[in-house]
């Protein structure tokens, strides 16, 4: 048994398709194919279902990712490990978030002043997010609400209040703060389903004791500023996403009730933590500590 047929056979058991796997792989099919075939002869057992073109992990399979992943992971981070303290390393993380918008400018603060270290994003769900840091597909993710399971660990570190946008000719524009329930009967302009953003909203709106008219369904807040002017209908924004001064609606505090949301930065507790990353998240925490004290 090689390293080399592990690691092509957890990309296939991802993927469940064996030309793609050879794509990302950049390998021949037909040698991803043999590869596999040589793995199944070694255990003496089947890994996969094979249907035609299709393949999906049997039992057998599903039991033996589990071992693979950490036997890989761990090696991985050794790897890390020696390299860090052979000074080899110039760094690199991976960090996967909902959105990169409300975080572009601290992360280009922090390449900045570390040249040397790079950074790959991607946009994942809460899911997914816990799924990539379990299999060590990522170093951190920027996550809301906090995710509280075991082996994750996280610091909270940006608590955001989320305000209510109406159009200047609503009856609330000039109000300082509504009951939400004083909405029960407004057209809302929401994000689409399945955003966590927008199952938070609809927990406020259960919480005041309705469910919310919706008017319209956008994909990104960025949206919602083209449809408030109009009178369509009101909408929830978070606070760090405002520009008060480039608006041409109003925003009211939401008393009743609490609407904020709670960022977290999480990682793997009992995985190997590199330079970068510590480097990373001390910068990323005294940033967000700093801008509280300020508002304070």
């Amino acid at each position: 048994m090689e390293l080399l047929q592990l690691h092509y056979f957890r990309k296939v058991a991802k993927l469940e398709h064996m030309t793609k796997a050879a794509q990302e792989l950049h390998i021949p099919q037909s040698a991803l194919s043999k590869t596999i075939s040589r793995l199944e002869e070694d255990l003496g057992v089947p890994l996969f279902d094979r249907k035609g073109r299709y393949i999906r992990l049997n039992t057998f399979g599903k039991a033996y990712l589990k071992k693979v992943e950490i036997a890989l992971t761990a090696l991985e981070e050794g790897q890390r490990e020696v390299k860090d303290l052979a000074g080899m390393e110039k760094g690199e993380l991976l960090i996967a978030t909902t959105t990169h918008k409300c975080f572009s400018g601290i992360i280009g603060s922090f390449l900045t002043s570390y040249p040397n270290i790079k950074v790959k994003m991607n946009r994942a769900s809460e899911q997914e997010k816990v799924r990539q840091l379990r299999n060590g597909d990522i170093d951190f993710c920027i996550t809301f609400p906090p995710i509280q399971q075991d082996g994750i660990k996280g610091i909270s570190f940006l608590t955001e209040e989320i305000l209510l946008a109406v159009p200047s000719t609503h009856r609330f524009a000039h109000r300082s703060k509504v009951d939400l329930s004083e909405l029960s009967d407004d057209p809302f302009i929401l994000i689409e389903k399945g955003n966590p953003f927008r199952e938070m909203t609809d927990r406020f709106c259960e919480q005041a004791g309705f469910t919310p008219n919706v008017a319209c369904e956008v994909d990104e807040h960025s949206a919602i500023g083209h449809f408030i002017p109009s009178g369509v209908g009101v909408a929830f924004l978070p606070e760090t996403l405002v520009d008060k001064r480039k608006t041409s609606y109003h925003f009211v505090h939401i008393h009743r009730p609490v609407c904020r949301r709670i960022y977290q930065l999480a990682w793997m507790e009992d995985r190997y933590i590199s330079t970068a990353s510590l480097k990373f998240r001390e910068f990323f925490v005294q940033h967000f500590t700093s801008q509280q004290r300020n508002r304070i």
